[in-house]
């Protein structure tokens, strides 16, 4: 791996791009806001979870494996879980640990790799406490009907992450104005719990945390005061991510609480940001039973992870066309789990702040250069190709079970081994009207019959 090569991120406080220099290079830090589990992932926020596994995939890349420590949580505690545990009836725990295990496995299908820590918000209210204790000693929090808030007016840098005015942070504000609340911008650390509700004893009552609290306590506990890169997507910058910053700055004398901030850009649905107020959400969940994982991370790293991405059936076509030409050159080479050295051209682009449309303008050029080549440098080409995609989370299938895909409503791989032995004995029966007969029905149900000198092989179109 070409080590010499620069990192640039563009850091959202900063408002450019900046090359990446960690504070301890064997030990580089991320952490990216993860799932509140009390339902399925949409494929906006599938898109979040798979361009900061590239940062991971690139950092690992620049630092090595071993120094990179990658935490994603799970808010398993919030407003969204307790009210779905009220309307089916199951207990919290059932919700939390089934949404749990389905968004890995939906991330897992999509390529995206295990953080290295996986904190879950529950198993750390003693330092959730502990935090509000602080701010309440130092003025940043007050007490209020049971309830704890943040004194925005007590950090003058409030909103220097967002850019929002004091409008704005009253109408981001979660809880509504309450007489308990000195400012309409202030939120909420510690809210009572009623008794059919989760709860924790505390100096205030029972009750629970805020949601904009567990992050810095979560990041503290697992990674450290003040870590390298804090990630999430656009719609966290405010008021989640400012409110996590004030908190941390109150509580640690102005400590920092990243380095740098990054965040993906919105998805939208035609004109529309995909929202579930306006009913245009796609699940992830439902896409994998549709496409490959691999179709579906290509479609979402097909637009700068910055940019807005316009979600639509046609870019899903699309990117099943572009992997289906790459797997068919990839057949030339035998399959193999092992990586290797990336294309320096691939790991520039990837360098300079996750720029996957220059990277994807590379693997075509690396195809297209493999073509261009004959037997041992034809086979070393399609090597590094296959180096640079895997760097990106592709190519990691053998190609004759990429293009088998799945039966869907067709036949199944059985029947078609099956019909594909009867063809055969027809032809040496000379019976080609069969033979033929066999092949046309298999193209019907988008089955493709490939003749070659090693006999007859298959692959759904």
């Amino acid at each position: 791996m070409p080590q010499e090569t620069t990192l640039k991120i563009y850091d959202s406080m900063a408002r450019e791009k900046r090359d990446f220099e960690p504070a301890d290079p064997k030990r580089v830090t991320l952490y990216v806001c993860g799932p509140t589990v009390y339902s399925y992932a949409h494929i906006g926020n599938a898109r979040s979870a798979v361009a900061f596994d590239l940062l991971f995939r690139v950092l690992r890349a620049h630092f090595g494996e071993e120094h990179v420590i990658y935490a994603r949580n799970i808010t398993d505690i919030e407003d969204k879980i307790i009210k779905a545990s009220q309307e089916t009836g199951l207990p919290i725990s059932d919700i939390t640990s089934k949404f749990t295990k389905i968004y890995r496995d939906d991330m897992g299908g999509l390529g995206v790799l295990a953080p290295t820590i996986e904190p879950e918000a529950t198993q750390h209210i003693a330092p959730m406490i502990a935090m509000i204790e602080s701010l309440m000693t130092k003025g940043a929090a007050y007490e209020g009907d049971g309830h704890v808030l943040f004194n925005v007016d007590s950090y003058s840098e409030y909103g220097n992450l967002s850019g929002v005015d004091r409008d704005e942070m009253i109408a981001g504000a979660r809880v509504e104005v309450a007489p308990y609340k000195k400012n309409a911008a202030d939120f909420v650390l510690w809210k009572p719990s009623k008794g059919d509700e989760p709860g924790w004893d505390s100096p205030w009552g029972r009750g629970r945390p805020g949601w904009h609290l567990e992050c810095s306590v979560m990041i503290e506990a697992q990674l450290g005061r003040t870590i390298d890169i804090h990630g999430g997507g656009q719609d966290l910058r405010f008021p989640h991510h400012e409110n996590e910053i004030a908190k941390t700055a109150c509580t640690h004398d102005g400590a920092p609480l990243a380095r740098y901030w990054v965040h993906n850009g919105f998805l939208r649905m035609g004109a529309d940001k995909m929202s579930k107020s306006i009913g245009n959400v796609v699940l992830a969940h439902d896409l994998l039973k549709e496409w490959p994982g691999e179709v579906i991370r290509w479609a979402l790293l097909s637009a700068h992870y910055r940019q807005p991405l316009e979600w639509t059936e046609s870019l899903l076509v699309q990117s099943k066309k572009q992997l289906d030409r790459f797997y068919r050159l990839l057949e030339e080479i035998p399959f193999s789990d092992d990586t290797g050295d990336v294309p320096h051209s691939i790991f520039m682009a990837l360098s300079d702040d996750l720029n996957t449309p220059e990277a994807f303008a590379g693997l075509h050029e690396l195809r297209d250069m493999a073509n261009q080549m004959d037997g041992d440098a034809r086979a070393t080409a399609l090597t590094r190709l296959r180096n640079a995609g895997r760097l990106m989370g592709f190519f990691n299938h053998d190609p004759a079970n990429w293009f088998k895909g799945d039966a869907g409503d067709g036949p199944s791989d059985a029947e078609i081994d099956a019909l594909l032995i009867e063809r055969a004995d027809a032809r040496k029966a000379k019976d080609f009207a069969k033979s033929d007969q066999i092949r046309d029905d298999l193209a019907v149900n988008g089955v493709i019959i490939e003749d070659g000198p090693d006999g007859a092989t298959w692959r759904r179109g």
